[in-house]
């Protein structure tokens, strides 16, 4: 981590409508102006104020800042991580919700997380991305950079779809099934694993993809190289298929478009407790050898 000078501005981003909020952002806030450090924050971490306040949007507060310290959940983590990683902002993600992977400091490790961050003790962890495009008639009509996975999935009411994977160029094979979920290891925790899917550390170069509800049982997920060109085409009729991108934006599809996706040139700085391993993790969120 970097010293503590060269955190002048930090970027608060909140989970919207959080109970909590109103009782940790002011003292945060306070604790914050006292260690002489700008603060800028978005429009959900104003409405936690006490006083009328007006909050910056998303973009405009990781625009400014040299660190962003995000209250929430894995999906506030997911949404600020789109304009934190285009900008080698790290993140300092604090646990607001239930579950959360991503957000694995807690309520009660705010203040020592951010002593130890802004003396340029903490851990940082760089998470590899996905870029995300979709090509119609050969051409790409959409980009983005994903954090999590890239999920080519149905309408609650439509019909199996069937979906062509190609690794590098060469054929894999064809699904018939509810989806497909291409996850990083970072998203190998989320959609994937509820599909099936294995557990890959973040430290593992590999890509997982994961059939959803496959016809065919003997279709299992398939780890690849992180540096391989994954495209998935979409061979049957596509009125009720999108491409989700972290469970958090759907772009809708048609016939015969293709997903191509490769590993994103940006990566996410994730500030991590140092004192807890991956491992320790996973068996609390996971409760693992519980009874």
């Amino acid at each position: 981590m970097p010293p503590a000078l060269l955190f002048k501005t930090i970027g608060v981003i909140s989970r919207p409508r959080r109970a909590n909020l109103s009782v940790v952002v002011p003292a945060l806030l306070k604790w914050l102006a006292e260690h002489g450090l700008r603060v800028v924050y978005d429009e959900e971490t104003a409405c936690a104020l006490p006083a009328p306040a007006s909050g910056l949007s998303r973009d405009q507060v990781a625009a400014q800042s040299d660190l962003l310290l995000v209250l929430g959940g894995d999906g506030t983590l997911l949404a600020a991580a789109r304009v934190a990683a285009p900008r080698g902002i790290p993140i300092l993600p604090i646990n607001m919700g239930s579950l959360g992977f991503l957000t694995s400091f807690t309520v009660d490790e705010l203040y020592p997380a951010l002593e130890e961050t802004l003396a340029g003790r903490s851990s940082v962890s760089e998470r590899v991305m996905l870029q995300v495009e979709l090509l119609r008639g050969g051409s790409p009509v959409d980009q983005q950079h994903v954090l999590n996975d890239a999920v080519i999935n149905k309408s609650s009411l439509a019909r199996m779809i069937e979906l062509e994977l190609l690794i590098d160029g060469d054929f894999v094979c064809r699904y018939r099934s509810d989806g497909l979920v291409v996850a990083t290891p970072t998203g190998s925790t989320a959609y994937s694993l509820s599909a099936g899917g294995p557990i890959l550390h973040p430290a593992v170069e590999a890509f997982v993809i994961t059939p959803i509800c496959p016809h065919t049982l003997s279709d299992r997920p398939v780890v690849v190289r992180d540096f391989s060109c994954i495209e998935v085409k979409l061979a049957s009729n596509a009125e009720s298929a999108f491409v989700t991108l972290d469970g958090q934006k759907g772009v809708p599809m048609a016939e015969h478009d293709r997903i191509r996706i490769t590993r994103s040139p940006q990566c996410l700085k994730l500030i991590q407790p140092p004192k807890k391993s991956y491992f320790e993790i996973l068996r609390n969120k996971l409760k693992w050898g519980e009874v």
